[in-house]
């Protein structure tokens, strides 16, 4: 099993999870986070002044899947996500080594 995170653009969240549902990728987690990459965050005006704001608002999805979905999700996520712009943001895969579903005692595979 891995541990897909993607950090995407706030607006292209919907679209994401939606795809994904279309695939049968129903539970994933969504975080707010900020960051900043080779963007260096971005300025902003306020009363007048210019402002640099350091980090840009992002989503963080976090979906856990079996090794066999990985590619397939990567490759939605990076079609759905995309706007060509700068800042579109970076996914992370990571092994995960156990998954137990609480409220059944499932494990692993079948707890997903």
């Amino acid at each position: 099993m891995k541990m897909i995170e993607a950090i995407i653009k706030p607006q292209k969240l919907d679209d994401v999870k939606n795809a994904l549902g279309n695939i049968g990728i129903l539970g994933a987690t969504a975080i707010e986070v900020k960051g900043y990459g080779r963007q260096l965050g971005h300025t902003e005006r306020y009363r007048g002044a210019k402002m640099d704001i350091g980090f840009v608002p992002k989503v963080m999805i976090k979906i856990v899947v079996k090794d066999a979905e990985v590619e397939k999700v990567i490759n939605l996520i990076t079609e759905t996500a995309r706007t060509g712009a700068v800042g579109d943001g970076k996914i992370f895969v990571t092994d995960v080594s156990r998954v137990v579903r609480i409220r059944t005692g499932e494990i692993d595979e079948t707890a997903l």
